[in-house]
């Protein structure tokens, strides 16, 4: 049995308080009370809807902390992606995105539909929605190797603002 999923990342923050504020208030992420007794500058959190015991680690490293040089200067991470179940949740993510300031894309990519933000450090994540395995069809494949603008409204007359993303490909059918 190989790996299946990502289960967790773990992020180094300028600011925690801000950090947990924006994947709180943004992002609908909850604070799971983990952080080991007399250790300080931590936060686990927990996606809505997630089973995993925590989904995103925040360390502080403090405000003088500077913004990372990965994909600049230095290798690094470039993104996470996150799903949402319905392209409904997709539309509700791009508002609260753009609200605060932390929209920076969006993207057609065929198969799947994208968002892109960061987070008050720069730091970038991609919030997706898949087309489900029983939806796919010759033209979002090929589609798989060009990067289209997002529309979300038409996305969801196609395939339904309620229609669950990922089943049979993510999620179990």
């Amino acid at each position: 049995m190989g790996i299946h999923r990502l289960n967790h990342a773990v992020l180094y923050v300028s600011d925690l308080a801000r950090s947990v504020a924006f994947y709180r208030d943004v992002l609908g992420f909850r604070v799971i009370p983990m952080t080991p007794d007399g250790f300080r500058g931590a936060a686990f959190l927990q996606a809505p809807g997630s089973t995993n015991d925590h989904d995103l680690g925040l360390f502080e490293l403090g405000r003088a902390a500077g913004r990372s040089p990965a994909g600049r200067s230095t290798v690094g991470l470039y993104h996470l992606a996150w799903e949402v179940d319905t392209l409904d949740e997709l539309a509700v993510t791009a508002e609260r995105l753009a609200a605060a300031g932390a929209l920076v894309g969006s993207s057609d990519h065929g198969t799947t539909k994208s968002l892109y933000g960061q987070d008050p450090d720069g730091l970038e994540f991609e919030i997706v929605w898949l087309i489900p395995a029983d939806r796919l069809d010759d033209d979002a494949l090929a589609a798989r190797k060009r990067i289209g603008r997002l529309d979300l409204d038409r996305e969801r007359k196609r395939y339904g603002g309620q229609t669950r993303g990922g089943v049979g490909i993510s999620v179990p059918a």
